[in-house]
């Protein structure tokens, strides 16, 4: 397969999406102190698929890897160098640095094992952060208004089974969402409804940029008219009661090394 044909997908849907990304998808400090006590004491991270650089450790000699022009012109001006690449076809020696870190971006490889096997290849350890659709297809959103997100959602995400099964042995942990959480994607508004009415917001999450635009309308109109009714309340007071949910994030960590 050409270098043009694996990293199209890609480029094309975050040079699509990704103006005014940064604006939207703000770490969340929880979340970045979580990342950093995963990394530990490693001396060198990758950073692969590393986006505008969100929860790249600071204090860590990093490098990043990103393949979105506009991705990488959102990195901080005091962010971490960052190279043009793929994750699929990392230009590094093996073991040669003690992290390979990839955050959200698992699901926008165009060959998941190729990917996987380059981040086990050039570091001694990984750590991951992607969702679970088994718990995600469950939430308000996308049961209720939007089943179409996680119908599109399925067909490109990896299941964690299949993830961990390709990382081998490995420690997964819960990364839990909370009600003032910060980075905007699809489900960090789960009490906070009104945001969904945005197009900015779901300008910025590839989970509504990759669904039918004419589904993602009538979705929101019915819950615009369910927010607008007291429909959406009556039906979700639960919620309204919690401090977090668990959202199907989860942080995987494990020992590199290409088997």
């Amino acid at each position: 397969m050409t270098t043009e044909a694996l990293k199209a997908p890609v480029t094309d849907l975050y040079d699509r999406i990704g103006i005014g990304y940064s604006s939207v998808r703000r770490p969340d400090p929880r979340w970045a102190a979580a990342i950093r006590d995963a990394v530990g004491d490693a001396r060198s991270v990758i950073n692969v698929g590393a986006g505008a650089g969100s929860y790249e450790p600071r204090d860590v000699p990093l490098l990043a890897v990103e393949p979105s022009a506009a991705m990488r012109a959102q990195r901080p001006a005091d962010a971490a160098p960052c190279l043009t690449g793929r994750a699929e076809e990392l230009p590094f020696d093996d073991a040669q640095f003690d992290v390979a870190l990839a955050v959200l971006t698992v699901h926008h490889w165009t060959d998941l094992a190729a990917g996987v096997a380059e981040l086990r290849r050039v570091a001694r350890r990984f750590v991951v952060v992607t969702y679970d659709m088994a718990v995600q297809r469950e939430f308000w959103l996308t049961r209720e208004y939007l089943p179409e997100i996680a119908a599109a959602e399925e067909s490109r995400v990896p299941s964690l089974p299949h993830l961990t099964g390709l990382l081998g042995e490995c420690e997964v942990r819960q990364l839990p969402v909370w009600h003032d959480f910060t980075d905007g994607f699809m489900t960090a508004f789960w009490r906070r409804p009104h945001a969904y009415l945005d197009p900015v917001r779901r300008r910025s999450c590839s989970a509504f940029a990759l669904t039918d635009p004419a589904a993602v309308e009538r979705g929101v109109g019915r819950l615009a008219a369910d927010l607008e009714s007291g429909a959406w309340e009556r039906g979700h007071a639960g919620l309204l009661e919690l401090d977090h949910i668990d959202a199907g994030f989860r942080l995987i960590t494990g020992a590199g090394g290409e088997r």
